[in-house]
């Protein structure tokens, strides 16, 4: 198998996660979840993924897709296309399963995937995290991991529309 296949068979469809994460919840493995948008990936991203991937067995990185993006941050993101976001993530390491997902929020997914815990960077509250209450209250455990200061992709941004 050629390398970018093994990258690519990292990244799934909704009905193939449903498939591998009840096999790995069979087999007794602990399912992390994170989400974002990992438009240009920094060392920020990598600490919290890093975070997150110590936390239980399987990795599991929803990304957001293009439209979610845009209504998100603006019509000039993403910078990369989802396509390419997903296969970066997915090159990762310490992540086992990259989803992209249309929503503004990947409640629906988180619900329908029930992780055992869910994680989130950056400056939340647990009430600010979709799909916090909804885990907590299925027996799973939310996690928020700190930022790295002075990396993000909104500033990565800037300091190149700067120069």
């Amino acid at each position: 198998m050629a390398p970018i296949d093994d990258i690519e068979k990292n990244i799934f469809t909704l009905e193939q996660l449903q498939k591998e994460v009840a096999a790995r919840k069979d087999a007794g493995q602990k399912i992390a979840f994170t989400n974002g948008v990992f438009d240009i990936l920094h060392q920020g991203h990598i600490f919290s993924l890093t975070e997150a991937a110590a936390q239980a067995d399987y990795l599991i990185v929803a990304i957001n897709a293009d439209a979610s993006v845009k209504r998100l941050k603006g019509k000039q993101r993403p910078i990369n296309a989802q396509d390419a976001r997903a296969m970066v993530v997915a090159a990762l390491r310490m992540v086992d399963a990259v989803i992209i997902f249309e929503e503004d929020t990947p409640l629906q997914l988180i619900t329908t995937l029930w992780p055992d815990v869910l994680i989130k960077g950056g400056d939340y509250s647990i009430e600010q995290i979709a799909g916090a209450k909804e885990v907590i209250a299925h027996g799973g455990r939310v996690i928020i991991n700190p930022i790295v200061e002075g990396f993000s992709t909104s500033s990565i941004i800037r300091a190149m529309q700067e120069k």
